[in-house]
């Protein structure tokens, strides 16, 4: 239980600015077993989005809520994910060569690519919230399970790219190459369990199961974000995997807010 708890703080000081215990430490051979919270640090993620979207929105209005929602999420985790968007952006974008790509994602400047990728993803999360939202406005339980469930599930398609694909950034400064270590399938599985929990039960109050066709829906954008990353520079970095958790979990508002608009 104790090594347990030890690898969600491990988690927890990983990908959110949130302190952990003294006792915690760090230790790489840990990380990627830590990978297995990630999924329930979007429930934290999803519940401190939801809570400023509701008191935003009573205090004032949606969208004032949307954008105190969006900025409490990056607060919490350091824009960690965002970062490795706009780094992917960058590197994608300007680069013609493997070799290429990865030193311009390694570069802590901020090119055109990592700038209008940034405004173009939130831009469109704040539109797909905004036309989510009101559905279920009146029911802040249902608001709290969509954001839980987005967060996490975006984080456990990051998480099954590293079960899946090759890591390409072996270098000694590289931060996410404790993470890439191949793990075993407990940690997956917990991971999946983490992700889903929220869906299942959004699915039962909501009593439609169809949402659950989102799961195979993110796996889609997953596996195609992958061959690309693959078809470019022979696997991923920790920069594609925060792409990953981004585009899914725009993925999964876009899916949602169909879904609802016809249902």
């Amino acid at each position: 239980m104790k090594q347990e708890l030890r690898l969600f703080f491990t988690a927890l000081q990983f990908y959110t600015r949130l302190p952990a215990p003294p006792w915690v430490g760090y230790n790489s051979d840990d990380m990627n077993k830590a990978t297995r919270y990630l999924p329930l640090i979007g429930w934290i993620a999803g519940f401190t989005s939801c809570i400023f979207l509701l008191l935003g929105t009573y205090l004032i209005d949606l969208s004032t809520g949307l954008i105190l929602s969006m900025i409490s999420s990056i607060l919490l985790t350091g824009a960690f994910h965002e970062d490795g968007f706009a780094d992917a952006c960058d590197g994608f974008g300007g680069g013609w060569t493997k070799e290429k790509i990865l030193e311009i994602m390694k570069d802590s400047r901020v090119g055109t690519y990592a700038v209008v990728g940034l405004i173009l993803l939130l831009g469109l999360k704040f539109s797909l919230l905004k036309a989510l939202t009101p559905t279920i406005q009146d029911q802040p339980f249902l608001v709290l399970l969509t954001l839980i469930s987005a967060h996490a599930l975006s984080r456990f398609m990051a998480v099954t790219m590293i079960f899946t694909h090759a890591y390409v950034r072996f270098t000694n400064d590289s931060k996410s190459k404790p993470v890439a270590e191949i793990g075993n399938k407990n940690t997956l599985f917990i991971a999946a369990i983490f992700a889903l929990i929220p869906l299942l039960v959004l699915c039962f109050l909501l009593n439609q199961p169809v949402l659950l066709l989102v799961v195979p829906f993110l796996y889609l954008i997953k596996i195609m974000l992958a061959r690309y990353f693959t078809k470019w520079i022979g696997g991923y970095t920790g920069d594609c995997l925060g792409t990953t958790q981004q585009v899914s979990e725009i993925g999964f508002y876009l899916f949602t807010a169909v879904l609802w608009k016809f249902i």
